[in-house]
């Protein structure tokens, strides 16, 4: 794709794209190839081989993806919800070995597809090489916190944490906070691997707090720095999914 200045600027809301240098942007946008999916439509499920399908390293242009899987008695977990800027699907370009995850399009979608050949070449590249570390290394702590979050902290601690990482953008972690999170309780209940009836009880707390005020389909954030002291994290830092 010949990369525009509209198409870098869409993409460098993601910080680890935005700290590429300008020559790693341009060629890792020149060599995918954009596609358009529908709601609904999925761009790779979980067991799919490595090389099949469209492309292999996945740039987000327009809209959201989920990212899941289904368990065995056919309820779903949410991972993340990817948003514009992200960049994902490297894992099994590095191993080789067949997708972890489901990942689907909520709503009209366009991403930037890298076929495989083109991200090994670009990882003869020392500093594309070192940027996918980089990567790599904040989903290794993001999955530590996720781990941490489930076995040392509260119920309330976790449902505030992950509130505080959607205001972030999710997997973007942008520094600014949004003030409103658009994800609807069934979504956030599935994100945190517990049921509606509890996350109901811990949203409504949170909302005698003063911290924020749930409505359809959406969360609004009242208080940022309530929502961090419930989630048991400071200001400076952006909590681990």
């Amino acid at each position: 794709m010949q990369p525009t200045a509209d198409t870098i600027k869409r993409l460098q809301v993601n910080p680890w794209f935005a700290d590429l240098p300008p020559g790693a942007q341009r060629a890792l946008v020149t060599q995918a190839e954009p596609l358009r999916l529908q709601s609904g439509e999925m761009l790779f499920r979980q067991g799919d081989p490595v090389g099949t399908g469209r492309g292999g390293f996945f740039g987000l242009l327009a809209g959201q993806i989920k990212i899941s899987s289904l368990r065995d008695d056919g309820h779903e977990a949410i991972l993340a919800v990817l948003e514009v800027g992200n960049w994902f699907g490297e894992i099994s370009l590095f191993d080789q070995r067949p997708r972890t995850h489901d990942a689907t399009a909520l709503g009209p979608v366009d991403v930037l597809a890298l076929p495989g050949s083109a991200f090994n070449g670009l990882m003869r590249r020392e500093v594309f090489a070192r940027a996918m570390c980089q990567l790599m290394a904040g989903r290794v702590r993001s999955l530590y916190g996720m781990v941490e979050d489930a076995t040392l902290r509260s119920t309330r601690a976790r449902v505030a944490r992950r509130l505080m990482l959607l205001a972030h953008g999710d997997a973007t972690q942008a520094d600014a906070a949004r003030p409103v999170v658009a994800v609807s309780q069934d979504a956030l209940a599935m994100m945190l691997g517990m049921t509606r009836q509890t996350l109901n009880k811990e949203l409504r707390a949170l909302a005698r707090l003063g911290a924020l005020v749930p409505r359809y389909g959406r969360i609004e954030i009242t208080s940022i720095a309530l929502l961090a002291q419930q989630g048991e994290v400071t200001q400076t830092t952006t909590p681990s999914p």
